[in-house]
């Protein structure tokens, strides 16, 4: 019997096959990647020109495929950008305008140009960083009272509570879903204790600030963790062993 996530996730997906642009690798398969989409610069623009991302020193920006000319405008504007490697399997890579050659930019902010420009962050560097200033990530769904579901891996709710364990975010920390119209749902979706609620819902056409009603995750829940998890991304038993 399939779950109420991904009877969502389907409907929703059926919808955005649309208007979604296949990957090179994984085609129209929304389980295995996050895609981009018709207006995705729409939401590029947008998100530059909001107070928090022009503020903004530290970024975390998901490898999503509709996140890449945020990614490329972020370099160009002279941050810092953690981007998590796929699945998280060989931890963070580090963009920055020291790192990146001029005119590069583009192919940088793609999954391979970060492995060819970005520099590996250890746990240690994470920590020097101090603070992340605002997360941004892709979703499958999201719903209008901030609920996320990603592709089904959980790995954006795993980056959030390693960052708040290395105290790199808090409740104040601002996080961004960017999405096609169609993935916005109307109906309110109850939160799981680890989902992390975004505090705005960016799509081609508007901007949705999201009505707070509770803090986000505190870290971690190492006892709901699968140790596969632990295996598959090094990283993240290199942290449960500093926690411990």
């Amino acid at each position: 019997m399939k779950s109420t996530k991904n009877t969502i996730r389907e409907r929703v997906w059926r919808e955005l096959r649309k208007v979604a642009k296949p990957d090179s690798r994984f085609h129209f398969d929304f389980s295995s990647f996050i895609p981009d989409f018709e207006g995705s610069d729409k939401c590029a623009e947008a998100i530059r020109n909001m107070e928090i991302y022009k503020r903004a020193r530290n970024l975390m920006i998901t490898p999503d495929n509709c996140l890449e000319l945020l990614r490329e405008y972020s370099i160009k504007d002279g941050k810092l950008v953690v981007m998590p490697t796929y699945g998280i399997k060989r931890g963070f890579v580090q963009l920055s305008r020291d790192l990146v050659p001029s005119g590069k930019e583009d192919f940088a902010a793609t999954l391979d140009g970060a492995e060819r420009f970005g520099k590996y962050l250890s746990i240690s560097e994470l920590k020097g960083l101090k603070k992340i200033d605002l997360m941004v990530t892709g979703a499958s769904v999201v719903s209008i009272n901030g609920v996320r579901y990603g592709k089904g891996h959980g790995y954006f709710d795993l980056e959030w509570g390693m960052f708040r364990e290395l105290k790199l975010v808090n409740d104040n920390t601002p996080v961004i879903a960017v999405v096609h119209d169609c993935q916005v749902i109307e109906e309110e979706i109850e939160a799981e204790a680890y989902d992390t609620i975004m505090d705005y819902i960016v799509t081609p056409t508007r901007i949705i600030q999201v009505e707070k009603r509770r803090g986000k995750p505190k870290g971690i829940m190492w006892e709901r963790l699968p140790e596969y998890l632990l295996k598959e991304i090094p990283i993240l038993l290199e942290l449960k062993k500093h926690d411990s």
